[in-house]
Protein backbone atom coordinates (compact mmCIF):
# COMPACT_ATOMS: atom_id res chain seq x y z
CA UNK A 1 0.00 0.00 0.00
CA UNK A 2 1.27 3.77 -1.06
CA UNK A 3 2.16 5.51 2.46
CA UNK A 4 0.14 9.33 2.81
CA UNK A 5 -0.42 11.76 5.22
CA UNK A 6 -4.05 11.02 4.84
CA UNK A 7 -5.60 10.18 8.19
CA UNK A 8 -7.06 7.13 7.49
CA UNK A 9 -3.30 5.92 6.56
CA UNK A 10 -1.82 7.64 9.48
CA UNK A 11 -4.30 5.75 11.92
CA UNK A 12 -3.94 2.43 10.51
CA UNK A 13 -0.24 2.19 10.80
CA UNK A 14 -0.40 4.12 14.53
CA UNK A 15 -2.76 0.73 14.79
CA UNK A 16 -0.59 -1.93 13.21
CA UNK A 17 2.16 -0.54 15.51
CA UNK A 18 0.41 -0.78 18.79
CA UNK A 19 0.24 2.91 19.43
CA UNK A 20 -3.19 3.05 18.70
CA UNK A 21 -6.08 0.64 19.35
CA UNK A 22 -8.18 -0.24 16.72
CA UNK A 23 -11.92 0.57 17.54
CA UNK A 24 -10.56 3.99 18.41
CA UNK A 25 -9.10 4.68 15.18
CA UNK A 26 -12.07 3.63 13.05
CA UNK A 27 -14.53 5.73 14.80
CA UNK A 28 -12.23 8.70 14.54
CA UNK A 29 -12.15 7.88 10.75
CA UNK A 30 -15.69 7.32 10.70
CA UNK A 31 -16.39 11.04 12.02
CA UNK A 32 -13.86 12.74 10.33
CA UNK A 33 -15.42 14.68 6.78
CA UNK A 34 -13.27 15.81 3.75
CA UNK A 35 -13.47 19.35 5.11
CA UNK A 36 -12.09 18.61 8.39
CA UNK A 37 -9.39 16.70 7.28
CA UNK A 38 -8.05 19.74 4.61
CA UNK A 39 -8.33 22.02 7.51
CA UNK A 40 -6.23 19.60 10.12
CA UNK A 41 -3.06 17.76 8.98
CA UNK A 42 -3.44 14.59 10.42
CA UNK A 43 -1.19 14.63 13.02
CA UNK A 44 -2.75 17.72 14.83
CA UNK A 45 -6.11 15.81 14.52
CA UNK A 46 -4.87 12.80 15.77
CA UNK A 47 -2.85 14.82 19.34
CA UNK A 48 -6.29 17.14 19.74
CA UNK A 49 -7.42 13.49 21.02
CA UNK A 50 -5.09 13.10 23.93
CA UNK A 51 -4.50 9.60 23.53
CA UNK A 52 -1.85 7.54 25.13
CA UNK A 53 0.88 5.99 23.26
CA UNK A 54 -0.56 2.28 23.86
CA UNK A 55 2.96 0.92 23.26
CA UNK A 56 4.43 2.70 25.71
CA UNK A 57 1.53 4.04 28.02
CA UNK A 58 4.13 6.69 29.80
CA UNK A 59 3.77 8.52 26.37
CA UNK A 60 1.36 10.87 25.16
CA UNK A 61 0.60 10.77 21.60
CA UNK A 62 1.15 14.71 21.18
CA UNK A 63 2.16 16.85 18.37
CA UNK A 64 5.82 16.44 18.34
CA UNK A 65 5.41 12.77 19.55
CA UNK A 66 3.59 11.70 16.41
CA UNK A 67 6.14 14.26 14.43
CA UNK A 68 8.71 12.21 15.10
CA UNK A 69 6.99 8.97 14.39
CA UNK A 70 6.49 10.25 11.29
CA UNK A 71 10.06 11.30 10.83
CA UNK A 72 11.25 7.69 11.41
CA UNK A 73 8.56 6.18 8.94
CA UNK A 74 9.65 8.79 6.25
CA UNK A 75 13.28 8.65 6.93
CA UNK A 76 13.31 12.24 6.95
CA UNK A 77 15.55 14.48 9.29
CA UNK A 78 13.52 16.12 11.99
CA UNK A 79 13.36 19.52 11.62
CA UNK A 80 12.92 22.21 14.78
CA UNK A 81 12.36 25.75 14.23
CA UNK A 82 14.90 28.25 16.07
CA UNK A 83 13.92 31.24 14.34
CA UNK A 84 16.75 33.28 15.63
CA UNK A 85 19.24 31.06 13.68
CA UNK A 86 16.81 31.78 10.31
CA UNK A 87 17.74 34.02 7.73
CA UNK A 88 14.17 34.84 7.40
CA UNK A 89 14.68 37.25 4.33
CA UNK A 90 16.65 34.80 2.29
CA UNK A 91 14.42 31.69 2.93
CA UNK A 92 10.93 34.01 2.22
CA UNK A 93 12.15 35.13 -1.10
CA UNK A 94 12.68 31.63 -2.50
CA UNK A 95 9.27 31.02 -2.91
CA UNK A 96 5.67 33.01 -2.65
CA UNK A 97 3.26 32.60 0.60
CA UNK A 98 0.62 31.16 -1.73
CA UNK A 99 2.72 28.51 -2.79
CA UNK A 100 4.44 27.65 0.07
CA UNK A 101 0.63 27.62 2.09
CA UNK A 102 -0.44 25.58 -0.94
CA UNK A 103 1.72 23.02 -0.56
CA UNK A 104 2.00 23.42 3.33
CA UNK A 105 5.97 23.64 2.80
CA UNK A 106 8.46 26.05 3.79
CA UNK A 107 12.68 27.26 3.12
CA UNK A 108 14.29 27.28 6.39
CA UNK A 109 17.89 27.33 5.22
CA UNK A 110 19.27 28.41 1.62
CA UNK A 111 23.21 28.19 1.35
CA UNK A 112 25.20 28.55 -2.44
CA UNK A 113 24.53 24.72 -2.83
CA UNK A 114 21.51 23.76 -0.79
CA UNK A 115 18.25 24.72 -0.48
CA UNK A 116 16.58 23.59 2.69
CA UNK A 117 12.82 22.94 2.89
CA UNK A 118 10.80 21.83 5.82
CA UNK A 119 7.32 19.89 4.82
CA UNK A 120 4.53 18.47 6.77
CA UNK A 121 3.44 15.99 4.52
CA UNK A 122 6.84 13.93 3.29
CA UNK A 123 4.96 11.59 0.79
CA UNK A 124 2.97 14.49 -1.33
CA UNK A 125 6.82 15.70 -3.43
CA UNK A 126 4.68 16.66 -6.92
CA UNK A 127 6.25 20.30 -6.24
CA UNK A 128 9.66 19.08 -6.21
CA UNK A 129 9.97 19.23 -10.27
CA UNK A 130 8.49 22.46 -10.38
CA UNK A 131 10.90 23.92 -8.39
CA UNK A 132 13.83 22.80 -8.87
CA UNK A 133 14.17 24.49 -12.23
CA UNK A 134 13.99 27.93 -9.98
CA UNK A 135 16.13 27.54 -7.42
CA UNK A 136 18.75 25.86 -9.28
CA UNK A 137 20.27 24.29 -6.52
CA UNK A 138 20.56 20.78 -4.79
CA UNK A 139 16.85 20.72 -2.36
CA UNK A 140 17.00 18.32 0.85
CA UNK A 141 13.75 17.92 2.74
CA UNK A 142 12.92 17.53 6.60
CA UNK A 143 10.36 17.01 8.39
CA UNK A 144 8.25 20.13 10.68
CA UNK A 145 5.54 20.50 13.33
CA UNK A 146 2.85 20.87 10.78
CA UNK A 147 1.28 23.67 13.62
CA UNK A 148 4.84 25.41 13.72
CA UNK A 149 5.22 25.12 9.88
CA UNK A 150 2.12 27.26 9.14
CA UNK A 151 2.37 29.72 11.91
CA UNK A 152 6.23 30.16 11.11
CA UNK A 153 5.31 30.17 7.32
CA UNK A 154 2.45 33.01 8.49
CA UNK A 155 4.87 34.94 10.65
CA UNK A 156 7.31 35.37 8.10
CA UNK A 157 5.67 35.75 5.53
CA UNK A 158 3.79 38.53 7.13
CA UNK A 159 6.95 40.25 8.55
CA UNK A 160 8.56 40.00 5.32
CA UNK A 161 5.54 41.66 3.03
CA UNK A 162 5.60 44.11 5.07
CA UNK A 163 8.81 45.27 4.78
CA UNK A 164 8.36 44.85 0.77
CA UNK A 165 5.21 46.84 0.76
CA UNK A 166 7.17 49.60 3.24
CA UNK A 167 9.80 49.99 0.79
CA UNK A 168 7.75 50.23 -2.16
CA UNK A 169 8.53 52.88 -4.86
CA UNK A 170 11.37 53.29 -2.48
CA UNK A 171 14.51 53.71 -5.29
CA UNK A 172 16.87 55.74 -3.23
CA UNK A 173 18.14 55.24 0.76
CA UNK A 174 16.66 57.88 2.70
CA UNK A 175 18.00 61.18 3.13
CA UNK A 176 19.92 61.16 6.68
CA UNK A 177 22.22 63.40 7.66
CA UNK A 178 23.38 61.32 10.28
CA UNK A 179 24.80 59.05 7.24
CA UNK A 180 28.37 60.50 7.20
CA UNK A 181 28.80 58.40 3.79
CA UNK A 182 25.50 59.17 2.23
CA UNK A 183 25.59 60.18 -1.36
CA UNK A 184 22.98 63.19 -1.72
CA UNK A 185 21.00 63.42 -5.45
CA UNK A 186 19.61 67.02 -6.15
CA UNK A 187 16.30 66.08 -7.24
CA UNK A 188 15.73 62.93 -5.52
CA UNK A 189 13.67 62.51 -3.09
CA UNK A 190 11.53 59.54 -1.48
CA UNK A 191 10.95 58.30 2.11
CA UNK A 192 8.53 55.87 4.14
CA UNK A 193 6.45 56.91 6.47
CA UNK A 194 6.67 55.93 10.15
CA UNK A 195 2.68 55.68 10.13
CA UNK A 196 2.37 53.23 7.59
CA UNK A 197 0.50 50.07 8.27
CA UNK A 198 3.55 48.30 7.05
CA UNK A 199 5.63 49.88 9.41
CA UNK A 200 3.48 49.63 12.16
CA UNK A 201 3.28 45.95 11.41
CA UNK A 202 7.13 45.35 11.83
CA UNK A 203 7.60 47.25 14.92
CA UNK A 204 4.71 45.18 16.71
CA UNK A 205 6.42 41.96 15.44
CA UNK A 206 9.89 43.25 16.93
CA UNK A 207 8.32 43.69 20.52
CA UNK A 208 6.04 40.35 20.42
CA UNK A 209 9.11 38.48 18.91
CA UNK A 210 11.55 39.30 21.77
CA UNK A 211 8.81 39.15 24.41
CA UNK A 212 8.56 35.33 23.06
CA UNK A 213 12.21 34.96 22.81
CA UNK A 214 12.87 36.07 26.67
CA UNK A 215 14.44 39.00 24.82
CA UNK A 216 16.05 41.39 27.57
CA UNK A 217 16.97 44.17 25.36
CA UNK A 218 16.07 44.74 21.23
CA UNK A 219 19.03 46.66 19.39
CA UNK A 220 18.07 48.72 16.29
CA UNK A 221 21.53 49.39 14.11
CA UNK A 222 21.95 51.42 11.05
CA UNK A 223 25.02 50.19 8.71
CA UNK A 224 25.56 51.71 5.26
CA UNK A 225 23.53 49.21 3.33
CA UNK A 226 20.78 47.95 5.78
CA UNK A 227 19.76 47.82 9.28
CA UNK A 228 20.80 45.15 11.79
CA UNK A 229 18.13 43.77 14.28
CA UNK A 230 19.58 42.17 17.80
CA UNK A 231 18.48 40.82 20.74
CA UNK A 232 19.90 40.55 23.97
CA UNK A 233 18.75 37.00 25.33
CA UNK A 234 20.15 35.52 28.57
CA UNK A 235 22.76 38.29 28.18
CA UNK A 236 24.27 36.81 24.96
CA UNK A 237 23.33 39.23 21.80
CA UNK A 238 21.54 37.41 19.08
CA UNK A 239 21.23 38.48 15.23
CA UNK A 240 17.60 38.33 14.60
CA UNK A 241 17.04 40.47 11.60
CA UNK A 242 18.48 42.70 8.66
CA UNK A 243 16.31 45.43 7.63
CA UNK A 244 16.87 48.04 4.28
CA UNK A 245 18.50 51.14 4.93
CA UNK A 246 15.22 53.26 4.33
CA UNK A 247 13.04 50.76 6.67
CA UNK A 248 15.35 50.91 9.63
CA UNK A 249 15.17 54.85 9.32
CA UNK A 250 11.20 54.52 9.77
CA UNK A 251 10.89 51.86 12.31
CA UNK A 252 13.64 54.02 14.46
CA UNK A 253 10.71 56.83 14.02
CA UNK A 254 7.65 54.71 14.68
CA UNK A 255 9.24 53.41 17.61
CA UNK A 256 10.71 57.14 18.37
CA UNK A 257 7.57 58.44 17.89
CA UNK A 258 6.18 55.49 20.64
CA UNK A 259 8.25 56.52 22.71
CA UNK A 260 7.33 60.14 22.63
CA UNK A 261 10.61 61.40 21.44
CA UNK A 262 11.23 64.57 19.28
CA UNK A 263 11.09 62.54 15.96
CA UNK A 264 12.91 65.82 14.37
CA UNK A 265 15.85 65.68 16.04
CA UNK A 266 18.64 63.51 15.37
CA UNK A 267 21.46 64.62 16.34
CA UNK A 268 21.72 64.51 20.18
CA UNK A 269 20.78 60.92 22.46
CA UNK A 270 17.26 60.90 23.70
CA UNK A 271 15.73 58.89 26.44
CA UNK A 272 11.76 57.61 26.78
CA UNK A 273 9.77 54.39 27.75
CA UNK A 274 6.86 52.64 26.30
CA UNK A 275 4.27 50.34 27.34
CA UNK A 276 2.55 48.13 25.77
CA UNK A 277 0.77 44.12 26.81
CA UNK A 278 2.42 41.24 25.39
CA UNK A 279 -0.07 38.07 23.60
CA UNK A 280 -0.53 36.70 27.05
CA UNK A 281 -2.18 40.30 28.22
CA UNK A 282 0.90 41.02 30.47
CA UNK A 283 1.55 44.67 30.70
CA UNK A 284 5.36 45.30 29.60
CA UNK A 285 7.33 48.23 30.11
CA UNK A 286 10.19 49.25 27.90
CA UNK A 287 13.29 52.13 28.43
CA UNK A 288 14.13 53.28 25.04
CA UNK A 289 17.70 54.72 24.44
CA UNK A 290 18.54 56.80 20.75
CA UNK A 291 22.14 57.80 19.96
CA UNK A 292 22.99 59.01 16.74
CA UNK A 293 25.82 56.98 14.77
CA UNK A 294 27.38 57.02 11.48
CA UNK A 295 24.67 56.07 9.45
CA UNK A 296 21.78 56.85 11.17
CA UNK A 297 20.35 56.64 14.92
CA UNK A 298 20.70 53.53 16.97
CA UNK A 299 18.14 52.35 19.43
CA UNK A 300 18.06 50.36 22.25
CA UNK A 301 14.75 49.23 24.14
CA UNK A 302 15.45 47.57 27.63
CA UNK A 303 12.23 45.02 28.27
CA UNK A 304 11.70 45.19 31.97
CA UNK A 305 10.55 41.81 33.15
CA UNK A 306 6.56 42.39 34.39
CA UNK A 307 7.72 39.47 36.94
CA UNK A 308 10.09 41.76 38.90
CA UNK A 309 7.86 43.05 41.69
CA UNK A 310 6.09 39.27 42.37
CA UNK A 311 9.89 37.74 42.73
CA UNK A 312 11.31 37.13 45.93
CA UNK A 313 14.93 37.05 47.53
CA UNK A 314 15.28 33.43 46.66
CA UNK A 315 14.15 33.57 43.44
CA UNK A 316 16.91 36.55 42.75
CA UNK A 317 19.80 34.28 43.84
CA UNK A 318 20.26 34.59 47.11
CA UNK A 319 21.53 32.26 49.31
CA UNK A 320 19.64 32.11 52.54
CA UNK A 321 22.76 33.75 54.41
CA UNK A 322 22.48 36.35 51.71
CA UNK A 323 18.98 37.23 52.33
CA UNK A 324 19.09 36.85 56.39
CA UNK A 325 21.67 39.62 56.01
CA UNK A 326 20.46 41.61 53.45
CA UNK A 327 17.13 41.91 55.25
CA UNK A 328 18.70 42.68 58.45
CA UNK A 329 20.44 45.69 56.22
CA UNK A 330 17.27 46.86 55.02
CA UNK A 331 14.65 46.92 57.94
CA UNK A 332 16.82 49.51 59.66
CA UNK A 333 15.51 52.73 60.65
CA UNK A 334 18.51 55.03 58.73
CA UNK A 335 21.37 54.93 56.91
CA UNK A 336 22.53 54.20 53.51
CA UNK A 337 22.75 50.96 51.16
CA UNK A 338 24.36 50.88 48.27
CA UNK A 339 24.26 47.60 45.29
CA UNK A 340 27.03 48.48 43.18
CA UNK A 341 28.06 46.54 39.76
CA UNK A 342 28.45 47.09 36.38
CA UNK A 343 25.52 47.80 34.07
CA UNK A 344 22.88 45.28 33.00
CA UNK A 345 24.12 43.13 36.85
CA UNK A 346 20.91 43.54 37.85
CA UNK A 347 21.23 45.97 40.46
CA UNK A 348 18.01 47.96 39.96
CA UNK A 349 15.86 44.73 40.18
CA UNK A 350 17.26 43.72 43.76
CA UNK A 351 16.38 47.56 44.80
CA UNK A 352 12.66 47.00 43.56
CA UNK A 353 12.49 44.07 45.25
CA UNK A 354 13.71 45.27 48.50
CA UNK A 355 11.28 48.17 48.08
CA UNK A 356 8.76 46.10 47.24
CA UNK A 357 8.69 44.45 50.68
CA UNK A 358 9.32 47.51 52.31
CA UNK A 359 6.41 49.40 51.02
CA UNK A 360 3.62 48.91 53.60
CA UNK A 361 1.00 51.46 53.84
CA UNK A 362 2.39 52.59 57.18
CA UNK A 363 5.59 53.46 55.01
CA UNK A 364 6.25 56.40 52.47
CA UNK A 365 8.54 54.95 50.08
CA UNK A 366 10.03 57.72 47.30
CA UNK A 367 12.23 57.56 44.60
CA UNK A 368 14.54 59.88 42.21
CA UNK A 369 15.65 57.43 39.12
CA UNK A 370 16.86 58.44 35.77
CA UNK A 371 14.75 57.49 34.04
CA UNK A 372 11.87 55.46 36.13
CA UNK A 373 12.30 51.66 34.76
CA UNK A 374 9.06 50.50 36.52
CA UNK A 375 5.86 51.98 37.66
CA UNK A 376 4.70 50.67 40.70
CA UNK A 377 1.91 52.41 42.53
CA UNK A 378 3.13 51.83 46.10
CA UNK A 379 5.84 53.91 45.14
CA UNK A 380 6.14 57.64 44.68
CA UNK A 381 8.25 57.65 42.05
CA UNK A 382 10.32 60.97 40.38
CA UNK A 383 12.39 61.02 37.43
CA UNK A 384 15.60 63.43 36.76
CA UNK A 385 15.14 65.65 34.12
CA UNK A 386 18.27 67.62 33.16
CA UNK A 387 16.97 70.01 30.94
CA UNK A 388 14.94 71.51 33.03
CA UNK A 389 17.36 71.01 36.10
CA UNK A 390 15.94 68.48 38.02
CA UNK A 391 18.95 66.25 38.87
CA UNK A 392 19.74 63.46 41.31
CA UNK A 393 20.90 65.66 43.92
CA UNK A 394 17.76 68.60 43.48
CA UNK A 395 15.64 65.78 43.81
CA UNK A 396 16.80 64.08 46.58
CA UNK A 397 16.18 67.88 48.14
CA UNK A 398 13.02 67.89 47.32
CA UNK A 399 11.94 64.40 48.52
CA UNK A 400 13.27 65.26 52.16
CA UNK A 401 10.50 67.76 52.16
CA UNK A 402 7.58 64.77 51.39
CA UNK A 403 8.27 63.33 55.03
CA UNK A 404 9.69 60.24 53.58
CA UNK A 405 10.55 56.90 55.37
CA UNK A 406 12.59 55.61 52.77
CA UNK A 407 14.09 56.94 49.70
CA UNK A 408 15.94 55.53 46.63
CA UNK A 409 18.21 57.18 44.79
CA UNK A 410 18.92 55.46 40.99
CA UNK A 411 22.60 56.44 41.15
CA UNK A 412 24.97 58.32 43.19
CA UNK A 413 27.12 60.21 40.58
CA UNK A 414 28.76 63.05 41.92
CA UNK A 415 29.73 64.34 45.62
CA UNK A 416 26.35 66.74 45.34
CA UNK A 417 24.65 63.64 45.45
CA UNK A 418 26.25 61.56 47.77
CA UNK A 419 26.12 64.41 50.11
CA UNK A 420 22.28 64.82 50.12
CA UNK A 421 21.99 61.06 50.27
CA UNK A 422 23.92 61.03 53.58
CA UNK A 423 22.17 64.06 54.56
CA UNK A 424 18.92 61.75 54.34
CA UNK A 425 20.68 59.00 55.77
CA UNK A 426 21.46 61.81 58.94
CA UNK A 427 18.47 62.63 59.52
CA UNK A 428 16.50 59.49 60.04
CA UNK A 429 15.61 57.85 56.66
CA UNK A 430 16.72 54.65 55.36
CA UNK A 431 18.68 55.67 51.84
CA UNK A 432 19.35 53.09 48.94
CA UNK A 433 21.44 53.66 46.03
CA UNK A 434 23.31 51.98 43.34
CA UNK A 435 26.93 52.68 42.62
CA UNK A 436 29.06 51.32 39.58
CA UNK A 437 32.15 50.02 41.37
CA UNK A 438 33.80 46.35 40.67
CA UNK A 439 33.48 44.95 44.34
CA UNK A 440 31.74 45.62 47.44
CA UNK A 441 35.08 47.19 49.31
CA UNK A 442 35.47 49.38 46.27
CA UNK A 443 32.52 51.16 47.26
CA UNK A 444 33.91 53.11 50.32
CA UNK A 445 36.89 54.30 48.22
CA UNK A 446 34.65 55.72 45.48
CA UNK A 447 32.96 57.58 48.02
CA UNK A 448 35.78 59.15 49.10
CA UNK A 449 37.53 60.11 45.74
CA UNK A 450 34.34 61.47 45.07
CA UNK A 451 34.92 64.07 48.19
CA UNK A 452 32.54 62.15 50.94
CA UNK A 453 34.17 63.24 54.68
CA UNK A 454 35.44 59.31 55.58
CA UNK A 455 33.95 60.21 59.03
CA UNK A 456 30.27 60.68 57.39
CA UNK A 457 30.72 57.57 55.59
CA UNK A 458 31.62 55.21 59.05
CA UNK A 459 28.48 56.91 60.15
CA UNK A 460 25.86 56.41 58.00
CA UNK A 461 26.66 53.31 55.48
CA UNK A 462 25.14 50.46 57.17
CA UNK A 463 26.50 48.05 53.82
CA UNK A 464 27.31 47.52 50.52
CA UNK A 465 26.32 44.25 48.27
CA UNK A 466 28.26 43.59 45.20
CA UNK A 467 26.30 41.37 42.03
CA UNK A 468 26.63 39.89 39.45
CA UNK A 469 24.38 37.80 37.67
CA UNK A 470 25.50 34.22 35.76
CA UNK A 471 23.63 32.31 33.55
CA UNK A 472 21.58 28.94 34.61
CA UNK A 473 22.33 25.85 33.21
CA UNK A 474 18.95 24.67 31.16
CA UNK A 475 16.93 21.90 33.79
CA UNK A 476 15.79 19.85 30.44
CA UNK A 477 19.41 18.84 29.19
CA UNK A 478 22.05 19.42 31.53
CA UNK A 479 24.32 16.98 32.07
CA UNK A 480 26.30 15.64 35.71
CA UNK A 481 30.31 15.17 34.38
CA UNK A 482 32.88 14.30 37.24
CA UNK A 483 34.72 17.50 38.39
CA UNK A 484 38.11 19.37 37.22
CA UNK A 485 39.96 19.84 40.26
CA UNK A 486 41.66 22.53 38.40
CA UNK A 487 39.72 24.14 36.85
CA UNK A 488 37.80 24.30 40.61
CA UNK A 489 41.37 25.37 42.36
CA UNK A 490 41.21 27.76 39.76
CA UNK A 491 37.72 29.41 40.39
CA UNK A 492 38.19 29.30 44.63
CA UNK A 493 41.69 30.54 44.36
CA UNK A 494 43.00 31.77 47.02
CA UNK A 495 40.43 30.22 49.40
CA UNK A 496 40.41 26.71 50.25
CA UNK A 497 36.69 25.33 49.53
CA UNK A 498 35.52 22.00 49.64
CA UNK A 499 35.14 20.58 45.82
CA UNK A 500 31.93 18.87 45.11
CA UNK A 501 32.07 15.32 44.12
CA UNK A 502 30.00 16.19 40.83
CA UNK A 503 29.68 19.43 39.01
CA UNK A 504 27.06 19.62 35.59
CA UNK A 505 27.49 20.98 32.09
CA UNK A 506 25.70 22.49 29.41
CA UNK A 507 24.26 19.75 26.45
CA UNK A 508 21.90 21.97 24.74
CA UNK A 509 18.37 20.75 23.56
CA UNK A 510 15.06 22.22 21.87
CA UNK A 511 14.10 24.37 25.16
CA UNK A 512 16.99 26.53 25.83
CA UNK A 513 17.50 26.79 21.71
CA UNK A 514 20.47 24.62 21.68
CA UNK A 515 22.49 26.93 24.32
CA UNK A 516 22.67 24.66 27.51
CA UNK A 517 21.24 28.23 29.45
CA UNK A 518 17.74 29.45 30.17
CA UNK A 519 17.53 32.39 32.34
CA UNK A 520 20.08 34.11 35.22
CA UNK A 521 20.12 34.56 38.79
CA UNK A 522 22.71 37.23 40.74
CA UNK A 523 25.33 36.13 42.95
CA UNK A 524 26.31 38.62 45.83
CA UNK A 525 29.25 40.08 47.93
CA UNK A 526 27.24 40.92 51.11
CA UNK A 527 29.42 43.77 53.00
CA UNK A 528 27.52 44.90 55.98
CA UNK A 529 29.90 47.69 58.04
CA UNK A 530 30.70 46.13 61.07
CA UNK A 531 32.68 48.51 63.90
CA UNK A 532 36.01 47.03 62.66
CA UNK A 533 35.42 47.80 59.48
CA UNK A 534 34.52 51.39 60.12
CA UNK A 535 37.77 52.13 61.63
CA UNK A 536 39.27 51.03 58.42
CA UNK A 537 37.61 54.25 56.52
CA UNK A 538 39.96 57.20 56.61
CA UNK A 539 41.33 59.69 53.96
CA UNK A 540 44.22 57.14 52.71
CA UNK A 541 42.03 54.06 52.92
CA UNK A 542 43.84 50.83 51.98
CA UNK A 543 41.74 49.58 49.69
CA UNK A 544 44.15 46.08 50.11
CA UNK A 545 43.27 46.18 54.00
CA UNK A 546 40.00 47.11 54.05
CA UNK A 547 39.06 44.06 51.79
CA UNK A 548 41.15 41.17 54.05
CA UNK A 549 38.80 42.78 56.99
CA UNK A 550 35.55 42.21 55.16
CA UNK A 551 36.54 38.71 54.25
CA UNK A 552 37.52 38.21 58.06
CA UNK A 553 34.53 39.77 59.29
CA UNK A 554 32.54 37.35 56.95
CA UNK A 555 31.82 38.55 53.43
CA UNK A 556 31.67 35.95 50.92
CA UNK A 557 33.83 37.37 47.53
CA UNK A 558 31.59 37.10 44.65
CA UNK A 559 33.68 33.80 43.09
CA UNK A 560 32.66 32.13 45.94
CA UNK A 561 29.45 33.15 45.84
CA UNK A 562 29.58 31.53 42.06
CA UNK A 563 31.56 28.38 43.25
CA UNK A 564 28.46 27.75 45.41
CA UNK A 565 26.25 28.19 42.58
CA UNK A 566 28.30 25.56 40.52
CA UNK A 567 28.34 23.04 43.75
CA UNK A 568 24.46 23.41 43.40
CA UNK A 569 24.37 21.90 39.86
CA UNK A 570 22.86 25.83 38.82
CA UNK A 571 26.11 26.87 36.45
CA UNK A 572 29.21 26.36 35.27
CA UNK A 573 32.95 27.17 36.13
CA UNK A 574 33.47 28.94 33.14
CA UNK A 575 30.46 30.86 33.43
CA UNK A 576 31.13 31.66 36.75
CA UNK A 577 35.04 32.71 35.95
CA UNK A 578 33.33 34.97 32.74
CA UNK A 579 31.44 37.79 35.51
CA UNK A 580 33.28 36.98 38.67
CA UNK A 581 37.49 36.46 38.11
CA UNK A 582 39.17 35.70 41.40
CA UNK A 583 40.66 38.05 43.38
CA UNK A 584 44.31 37.24 44.71
CA UNK A 585 44.35 39.79 47.30
CA UNK A 586 42.88 38.34 49.66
Amino acid sequence: MKKSCSLESILDRLVEQGMVEADRARMVSSLATAKDQKKLHALESIASRKWVNQAKPSQGLTLDVLTDWLADESGLTRFHFDPLKMDVASCTSLMSYAYASRFNILPVKVTADKVTIAVADPYKTEWLEEIRPIVHRSIELVLANPQQLKDYSLEFYSVSKAIDHAGFNQSEPVSNVQNIEQLISLGKTGSVDADDQHIVSIVDWLMQYAFSQRASDIHIEPRREQGNVRFRIDGIMHQVYEIPANITAAVTSRIKIMGRLDVAEKRKPQDGRIKTVTPEGQEVEMRLSSMPTAFGEKLVLRIFDPEVLVRDFADLGFEPKDSDSWNQMIRQPFGIILVTGPTGSGKTTTLYTSLKYLAVPEVNVCTIEDPIELVEPRFNQMQVQHNIGVDFASGVKTLLRQDPDIIMIGEIRDRETAEMAIQAALTGHLVLSTLHTNDAPSAAARLIEIGVPPYLISATLLGVVAQRLVRILCPHCKKKVELDKSHWDSLIKPWKTEPPKSVYQSTGCLECRQTGFMGRKGIYEMMPLTDELKQCITQDLDLYRFRKQAIKSGMRPLNLAGAKKVAQGLTTIKEVIKVAPPRYDG
